[in-house]
């Protein structure tokens, strides 16, 4: 039995798979619909139409046009602020914006796990088909014969390409989805940091989703390059560990029926007015 083969299609397969029955079972245990879940995930989607192109254009001005010469350490200091701000401003601006304007009901801590794991669950389904996509073209490569189809100056590029690909351990290259399901909950965290916009009537939580972004994709740019991936991935655990544990202290009762109904945030709720009598005045001299 060939491990390896095993192992990199399970990679692939449970990046997509681990997304979609986490989105199953939080739709079916709270009893809601997969609208939430959908919204977040073309959310993700849209954060990625601004942002591929313009982490594309800044780094084709700054690395290629001779603008900048830094030595390497300030270099990758730049690079690890400068990805993991984008990621953070494109990603929960996008956040921000949808449930402005979007997913306008959308105003509980259920509906913030929800939208987040929908964010998080469409990345790790798109890495998931890329992966696929690229261990289908490995098999086909494994018994081709290069020199027939691969071009000469490649041909050496190519062949250790595959020799890598095929003689990693089994542990690593089930790294993907190790590091997508340490991500999601580092995603839904962050969808209930800006749902406490909504909930709490205040813009700064934006910032702090911006912040715990950006300093997350920040450290695994630095750790990678620094110290290796097996370490990468034990600060990206370390991530997921804290989030779980924020998402929790966020919990709150979900709002009733004639809150959301009448369309007004639970922390924007105004008590029932009071006639103006004698006997009510008198009660309220003290409070």
């Amino acid at each position: 039995m060939d491990t390896l083969l095993i192992v990199h299609f399970l990679n692939g397969f449970l990046m997509i798979a681990v997304p979609v029955g986490l989105g199953i079972y939080l739709t079916r245990r709270w009893k809601f619909g997969g609208r939430i879940w959908w919204i977040g995930a073309a959310t993700f989607i849209l954060s990625q139409v601004g942002h591929i192109p313009f982490n594309w254009a800044i780094g084709k001005l700054l690395n290629q046009s001779g603008m900048v010469s830094w030595n390497p350490t300030i270099q990758l200091l730049f690079n690890a602020i400068f990805l993991g701000l984008s990621a953070g401003i494109f990603e929960e601006g996008t956040r921000y914006l949808v449930l402005r304007w979007w997913a306008k009901d959308a105003r509980s801590w259920r509906n913030g796990v929800l939208f987040g794991a929908g964010h998080g669950g469409a990345e790790a389904i798109l890495l998931g088909v890329l992966v696929l996509y690229g261990f289908l073209q490995m098999v086909a490569l494994r018994s081709a014969d290069l020199a027939r189809t691969i071009p000469a100056s490649q041909l050496d590029l190519v062949q250790r390409q595959i020799t890598a690909y095929w003689s990693a351990t089994w542990y690593f290259s089930l790294f993907g989805v190790l590091e997508r399901i340490f991500t999601i909950p580092c995603q839904i965290v962050l969808a209930v940091l800006v749902m406490q916009v909504f909930i709490r009537g205040k813009i700064r939580w934006l910032f702090v989703a911006i912040g715990y972004h950006a300093l997350l994709d920040a450290s695994s740019v630095i750790t990678v390059k620094i110290i290796g991936p097996y370490w990468t991935e034990a600060v990206i655990g370390g991530f997921a560990i804290l989030s779980v544990i924020l998402i929790f202290v966020f919990r709150k009762p979900e709002p009733t029926a004639d809150v959301l109904s009448a369309g007004v945030s639970p922390a924007l709720t105004m008590p029932e007015p009071v006639e103006e009598t004698l006997e009510n005045l008198d009660k309220t001299r003290y409070q």
